[in-house]
């Protein structure tokens, strides 16, 4: 297998976010033409979004968008499926866990207008790939739009230095959605970021990825092409109208074939001569699938180039700050950051070596182990006052630098744990999320002052009624210059509101400035939360579920009512860190074939399951691509009748009751050992007023009953 290139989480970690800043700076101008772009903007060399001259629903820089969830959602089935069984199938079966049909991940254009939707709608219907893909099924139009060179990066960055294994991975996962042009697309892109890790020269990268493909193929001749008008040595705009004129939309028709767009990738790769800020100002202002070519184009120079590649042109980072949104049917994965991601994706590159996880600081949620890595910070006070530093860290070798000015008012560092309320809608892409922070878990953090003695403490911030934020505040410790200090805090009950943002807030003893250098800061333990509508109600605790039923609607007089049409419908909260726990709920089952609660859920198709169903039967299950009874005993249940069920998870124990019916199960199986949970239907209508999550050794909690 070869041995990890040197540095190699850095350089994914440039290689993410490379990608997402590529496609924060194409987002504004996605489809419009060259022409267009240069009429109302000029070369585009920096953010847009806050121009005037363009839409005002393109303000926004850190977005959902689907070539950035689409890149780092579907390589998960590294992570869920043994290595030696990915293919295609498992590929496929990735889609149909995370995606939530028209709402994540994919532009849901309708079947024969958008490429993913319509092999989606296939998957749905058991047509299996590569025929859900397929030109033979689809038509070429359709099989050969841009998508699969989109989507390529998650798998490439995870064969540092092997371009064929790359190339392969990526043809096996684009063979989902995709067919004949786009596969060599994807095929060429992904061989560039992989050979990017050893390879810094563009001609010789060029010639390792075009090997990739059948030398007869179409891509191939784009690519032969556009190096050949390259090295007539004329403008990157001229060689940009000789794209447009032999390769253009009017030749490929779709809504975004990838021929015209693989060769602005190509095109900007050479005129821009791989670097960084050049070739993302090019390929924006070639026109076109601005975001998504940007994206591949951003990913491929910051591998090459690393970070100092990034940071030799302007301040790209710094509006970023990592963040950078994952929406999908497992919500606590939603809200994250670039150098979280880069983890992940490198960890799948260790796997592929046959290594173990390199973990940061002990795997601290944040680490700030990347040079300039900020993974969403912000203060509390004006001025550049967050810095990443070298030194300062017990665990690790660089840490978060918080200036804390003079006058003895304290300065907060806090990063997101969920959505802001105007997060909640950022069309045209859906969100759906979970806060990956909850009551009950322990907050840790290790922090060191300079300049003097300073009073530090934990902090998180929730949700008021009216939708405001409110920080709660853990005790007081004292900070000595010189002296490491560990912080820790289990956080408090917020009345079923969400936790917004968790940091640390410092003030000097006496009133001086001080800088407090934030070595780490994590949680750990399961949460101890009782959900439902909270006193006063507000909005946020309802956007803390992620939706998959039909209908989830704010009118009922129950805080979960759920409506489901066809098949099963999942409600579902939490985080993927939940491991040992007990879920228990009210269900109030109306007209449904079954009705239940959830634990360990990973999505919609992995998780343990205690479901009425039957109307005489008690069971419990285990969904892993495809349902498994663990346990089943009679229990005849009625329509409009409350039921207090509970699921506990213990390590390989299952357990499940229904008021004072009991069942279990050991799964020692291929089994789930984390996940949040879920309230579910089955073609009918269910209704819960309150959820109770505690760990698994906690005494028992009476909920509310209500008969409807």
């Amino acid at each position: 297998m070869g041995t990890l290139p040197a540095g190699y989480p850095e350089r994914v970690y440039a290689g993410v976010l490379g990608k997402i800043i590529g496609v924060y700076l194409g987002r504004p101008v996605e489809g419009w033409r060259h022409e267009q772009i240069m009429e109302r903007l000029g070369e585009v060399t920096y953010y847009v979004n806050d121009r005037h001259d363009v839409p005002l629903k393109n303000h926004r820089l850190v977005v959902t968008d689907d070539d950035i969830e689409g890149t780092f959602t579907f390589p998960r089935a590294l992570r869920d499926y043994p290595l030696d069984r990915l293919d295609p199938v498992a590929v496929a079966r990735t889609w149909l866990n995370y995606l939530i049909e028209n709402r994540t991940v994919l532009w849901w254009g309708g079947r024969g207008n958008s490429t993913e939707h319509t092999a989606y709608l296939l998957l749905r219907d058991g047509v299996l790939p590569p025929e859900s893909g397929s030109a033979r099924r689809n038509g070429a139009v359709v099989a050969e739009q841009v998508g699969a060179q989109i989507f390529c990066e998650g798998w490439a960055m995870a064969c540092p230095g092997d371009p064929e294994r790359a190339a392969g991975l990526a043809e096996q996962a684009a063979s989902v959605s995709h067919d004949g042009a786009a596969l060599h697309a994807a095929r060429v892109v992904a061989a560039l970021v992989a050979q990017s890790f050893t390879e810094p020269d563009v001609h010789r990268l060029l010639d390792v990825a075009a090997a990739q493909i059948p030398a007869d193929s179409l891509i191939s001749r784009v690519i032969s092409d556009v190096r050949e008008w390259h090295a007539t040595g004329e403008d990157w705009q001229a060689g940009r109208k000789r794209i447009d004129e032999r390769y253009g939309y009017h030749r490929y028709g779709g809504n975004c074939h990838v021929v015209p767009n693989h060769a602005v990738i190509i095109h900007s790769l050479l005129h821009g001569q791989g670097d960084f800020s050049r070739s993302l100002g090019i390929i924006t202002s070639c026109g076109w699938d601005t975001d998504s070519n940007a994206g591949n184009v951003g990913c491929i120079a910051g591998v090459r180039g690393g970070l100092a590649g990034i940071d030799s042109g302007p301040d790209w980072r710094g509006p970023v700050g990592d963040r950078m949104f994952l929406p999908s049917a497992d919500g606590g994965g939603t809200v994250t950051d670039a150098a979280r991601e880069a983890l992940t994706v490198a960890g799948y590159g260790r796997a592929l070596h046959g290594l173990p996880p390199a973990e940061v600081k002990g795997g601290a949620r944040f680490h700030f182990g990347f040079p300039g890595s900020v993974q969403g910070f912000t203060t509390t006070t004006d001025g550049p006052t967050l810095r990443n530093v070298p030194g300062h860290s017990a665990r690790g070798q660089r840490s978060l630098a918080v200036a804390v000015p003079p006058g003895g008012a304290p300065a907060a560092a806090v990063t997101p744990t969920f959505l802001a309320p105007d997060e909640v809608e950022i069309p045209p892409y859906g969100m759906a999320a979970s806060p990956t922070l909850y009551p009950g878990q322990e907050l840790r953090a290790g922090a060191e002052v300079e300049g003097g003695p300073a009073y530090g403490r934990l902090v998180v911030q929730a949700y008021t009624a009216d939708d405001q934020r409110h920080t709660l505040a853990g005790p007081e410790i004292r900070l000595v210059p010189g002296e490491g200090a560990e912080l820790s805090w289990p956080v408090p009950d917020t009345g079923g509101q969400p936790v917004v943002a968790a940091g640390v807030s410092v003030r000097a003893a006496d009133g001086g400035a001080r800088t407090v250098y934030l070595d780490y800061l994590t949680w750990a333990g399961e949460p101890d939360i009782t959900l439902s509508r909270p006193a006063g109600g507000g909005t946020m605790w309802r956007h803390a579920w992620v939706s998959a039923v039909d209908r989830f609607d704010p009118r009922w007089p129950e805080p979960y009512r759920l409506i489901q049409d066809r098949g099963t419908g999942l409600l579902m909260h939490g985080s993927r860190d939940w491991r040992d726990y007990e879920v228990t709920a009210d269900v109030t089952p109306h007209l449904a074939r079954s009705a239940g609660i959830a634990a360990r859920v990973q999505g919609l198709r992995r998780y343990y399951a205690l479901r009425l169903t039957g109307r005489d039967t008690l069971r419990l299950t285990r969904m892993l691509d495809g349902e498994e009874v663990l346990a089943e005993v009679p229990f005849p249940w009625s329509y409009g009748h409350t039921y207090r069920l509970s699921l506990a998870v213990d390590g390989h124990q299952i357990r499940g009751r229904a008021d004072d019916v009991a069942l279990s199960a050991a799964d020692t199986g291929p089994g789930l050992r984390e996940g949040g949970i879920a309230l579910m239907v089955e073609e009918g209508r269910t209704a819960t007023n309150a959820v109770r999550v505690r760990p698994v050794a906690q005494t028992h909690r009476e909920l509310p009953r209500k008969e409807n």
